[in-house]
């Protein structure tokens, strides 16, 4: 016992002594640097240590100030700046020490004294700094991937994440006595005097080729692995997509780099110099290359552009060999504190240039000294190669990341890894596997996401199922009156391919009960909330319905859209038995098919009736509809988090497509009508730049059939609440129109704050405009028109005796609004114009609407 014993004493020692040197290594230096005529601050000064073999620096801000850390062998810096002499100033041993610079401007003659000249007003013309990125621009195709003819390489990525700036009295509170183990107080976790509590990380090795005619590039993935938790509580897959999303990779090279949901000018982009000042403010030299420091900064401040430096090389290539990046206060990034990115390039042997460390850091906060979350992504590539041409079959794969399937039990062994990383992880990112596994070991940690996946998806745990969703366990509707709801649903616990979900309901006015059960067979053994889902499911239910609401990520009976505006009086009691199969591909096409049986039952004020020859009306006690339907959905690249009810996109650049066929059949199951229902919609995301982006939707649809009832018709989605639907027309009333082939338009734009972010005072509050037009045209063939056709229902009445539902006349139908987001970082609120049909029954002409969006 004493031999390991006094090893374990002598180790902590040597531990001990070398974080007491480590804690010396290095010394704080701050300061400012002004001009030694006016005292003026002199911005974007270079300060570098002298004698260092490997360039350690800064630059001062827009006060001339500074900030650098340097190891306390060095014994000075160099303060230099475009227009001054530059100067050296000695560093003393002190750990923390403020040096103040005075630069005097070059060529001055100290015994005139002359009144100082305005700073010349900046010009891109006869500027060699705009001259040189120029050149860059220019030879931006050679020196980018998509320049070499065949490339390929291995590429290591690691994503980190943790709580940020958190203080002493954090750590000490009493809650977190049992969790001081992730506290861990090493240099590289402390920042600052305040805490980085590691939270998640994840690593990814591949093997990535690349083939310019035809074009393609095939990421194989050789070895991945996360920090995960518990998947009752978290998607763990949409979590690792969600992250991936918002740290993407940054390409220098395309005119537009994606951050978050925004869209960033590169300062290489073709237009560059319209948007950006350029200044040379250092030359740089080693033994193989010179470089030219290229600092670069927004025009404007406000507009989402980057500043910071370029060094670019002077072979001919005009290439980037590194660059160092970051956004300005100003800029309208919502949640965003702190933003840095770090790229690095090396050249071939036949003098090719290609990436080797990209870094991008991000720290979100609600406030600017607050806590957070902070975040890197590190990609690292090495073994490059480029010419060397690979066999058809490695780059005619279907997706761009290709997983090798049977994962090797040694991918999990920090042992394998650290053979595949091409540099080391740092004490912070190497505890935190280790952390979340004894996170999820402990009582009162599981208690805790427990009590979050109630808050955030409404479903409380109880063993193998689930309860919920809790905001429908109260609600109210004119028909029903108060109504009351329970409900659950199986889990994986239970059993991985048998899932079983329903609720029951009862209206203390109609005191009827209402009911949903539905049984589902995962056909891949994979949960049906996974990735991609193969599934047979049968159901039957019994509930109310408003005609023509199809709401978004929220159930009908929600107590939150309990209050409507206007006249709430028509509705339906479904009765619906369905069996249901859905496949998903790996390249996310999707099919589905089903057979149901409808029974619609009219209630309120809602009534299915034939007229008569006399005038009167014969009231048809309900209808039934037998219907198979198929659907096809082709998403490309698609990503999303998959929650308890709902998966929640990731939108990219790629269309999304929809069709779908119902046919009603005559006679089958009770079925009283033949008709063929055919529908196509696309979705496309536009990313404008500086601009923003925009959503659009267009879709349509005809039905072919004659004698057919409106239930079966297109009752086009009205919202009568008052809170803002995107796909729903927000001014249009429950049941208005009605129509047996349509086309329609949707597009919601996002400006981003481009037009707030310049105003005073108003870009201050961070807010972001958002504009939308919306409109729907079509009409019903006379064979199912009730003012023509006297074998279909009668045209739809309110409370009143008024008719309230039509179809289109000569126009389409047509709403636009304007709205301000990013309120409280949180809330959108439109006000809403109907444009058009006006004369219509308790027509709306204005409407003021909210939506809870969250944006970065």
């Amino acid at each position: 016992m004493k031999t390991p014993l006094l090893h374990w004493i002598f180790t902590l020692g040597l531990l001990l002594i070398f974080q007491s040197s480590y804690a010396q290594q290095y010394i704080t230096i701050k300061g400012r640097v002004i001009n030694a005529d006016n005292s003026e601050p002199i911005p974007y000064a270079s300060i570098k240590v002298v004698g260092a073999a490997k360039e350690i620096g800064a630059s001062s801000n827009d006060k001339g100030e500074y900030t650098l850390s340097i190891p306390s062998t060095y014994q000075k810096i160099r303060i230099s700046s475009v227009g001054f002499d530059s100067e050296e100033y000695p560093v003393s041993t002190e750990k923390e020490q403020y040096i103040r610079v005075m630069l005097f401007p070059a060529n001055t003659i100290e015994e005139v004294v002359v009144k100082a000249p305005k700073r010349a007003k900046y010009s891109n013309k006869n500027n060699p700094a705009v001259e040189l990125i120029r050149k860059v621009v220019e030879h931006r195709e050679q020196n980018r991937l998509t320049g070499q003819k065949f490339a390929e390489f291995d590429q290591y990525e690691k994503i980190s994440l943790g709580l940020s700036n958190l203080n002493d009295k954090f750590k000490n509170r009493k809650v977190f006595k049992k969790y001081q183990f992730l506290f861990e107080e090493a240099d590289s976790v402390k920042e600052g005097g305040n805490y980085v509590l590691p939270a998640y990380m994840e690593e990814k090795f591949s093997k990535v080729y690349y083939r310019k005619d035809p074009n393609a590039k095939k990421q194989y993935i050789l070895a991945e692995r996360k920090a995960e938790f518990d998947p009752k509580f978290v998607d763990n897959d949409g979590l690792s997509t969600y992250f991936n999303r918002l740290y993407d990779e940054v390409e220098i090279y395309d005119n537009n780099i994606n951050i978050l949901t925004n869209q960033f000018l590169s300062p290489i982009a073709n237009s560059a110099p319209t948007f950006y000042r350029f200044y040379i403010t250092d030359t740089v030299k080693n033994k193989d290359e010179t470089l030219v420091e290229l600092s670069f900064f927004p025009r404007n401040k406000n507009d989402l552009l980057f500043k910071g430096k370029l060094y670019v090389t002077l072979d001919g290539n005009y290439a980037v060999k590194a660059a160092e990046m970051t956004v300005a206060d100003e800029i309208n990034l919502n949640f965003v504190r702190d933003l840095d990115i770090q790229l690095g390039f090396s050249k071939t042997n036949d003098n090719k240039y290609y990436l080797t460390k990209s870094s991008l850091g991000i720290d979100f906060a609600l406030t600017g000294k607050g806590k957070g979350i902070k975040g890197k992504r590190v990609v690292l590539i090495d073994k490059y190669q480029n010419g060397m041409q690979r066999p058809d079959s490695i780059y005619n794969v279907p997706d761009q990341f290709v997983v090798i399937p049977e994962e090797a039990p040694e991918q999990k062994e920090e042992s394998y890894w650290a053979t595949l990383r091409p540099e080391p992880l740092s004490r912070s990112e190497s505890i935190i596997y280790n952390n979340i596994d004894s996170l999820q070991k402990m009582p009162s940690f599981r208690t805790f996401m427990d009590l979050s996946a109630l808050i955030l998806s409404g479903y409380k745990q109880a063993g193998p199922v689930e309860i919920g969703p809790v905001n429908t366990f109260y609600s109210y509707n004119p028909i029903e009156g108060f109504r009351l709801r329970v409900g659950g649903r199986t889990t994986e616990q239970l059993s991985k391919r048998f899932y079983v979900e329903g609720y029951g309901a009862y209206g203390f006015e109609d005191k009827k009960w209402k009911y949903f059960a539905a049984a589902t067979y995962s056909l891949n053994n994979k949960s049906i909330y996974k990735f991609p889902q193969h599934y047979v499911r049968v159901s039957a239910s019994y509930d109310t319905k408003i005609p023509g609401q199809n709401l978004e990520f929220v159930q009908e009976d929600n107590v939150l859209l309990s209050f409507k505006r206007g006249e709430n009086k028509s509705y339906l009691y479904n009765e619906v038995y369905r069996v249901d199969y859905k496949v998903e591909f790996s390249n996310n096409l999707s099919m589905n098919a089903g057979l149901g049986m409808w029974k619609q039952t009219p209630a309120g004020v809602l009534q299915f009736a034939l007229p008569q020859d006399d005038g009167s009306l014969m009231p048809i006690n309900n209808l039934n509809s037998t219907e198979f339907n198929v659907g096809i959905r082709y998403a490309p690249h698609e990503e999303f988090y998959q929650g308890k009810l709902y998966r929640t996109p990731i939108f990219n650049k790629y269309p999304i497509l929809n069709f779908n066929y119902t046919a009603g059949i005559k006679d089958l199951f009770g079925g009283e009508h033949n008709y063929h229902n055919f529908s196509l919609g696309v979705f496309k995301r536009f990313y404008l730049s500086q601009l923003g982006y925009a959503d659009v939707n267009v879709d349509g649809t005809y039905i072919a059939g004659s004698n057919l009832p409106f239930p079966v018709l297109n009752i086009h989605r009205a919202n009568q609440t008052y809170a803002y639907q995107l796909q729903s027309y927000n001014l249009m009333n429950f049941m208005e129109f009605i129509s047996d082939h349509h086309a329609s338009i949707n597009v919601q734009y996002y400006m981003n704050g481009f037009i707030f972010n310049k105003i005073p005072l108003l870009n201050k509050l961070k807010l972001r405009e958002v504009f939308s037009f919306k409109g729907v045209y079509g009409g019903l063939r006379d064979e199912n028109n009730p003012s023509y056709n006297p074998d279909v229902y009668a045209w739809q009445t309110n409370g009143d005796g008024d008719r309230m539902s039509f179809t289109f006349g000569n126009e389409p139908y047509m709403e636009a609004s304007a709205g301000v987001a990013n309120i409280f970082k949180v809330l959108r609120v439109d006000v809403v114009k109907r444009l058009n049909y006006l004369d219509n029954p308790n027509a709306p002409e204005w409407g003021i609407r909210a939506r809870i969006k969250f944006d970065f």
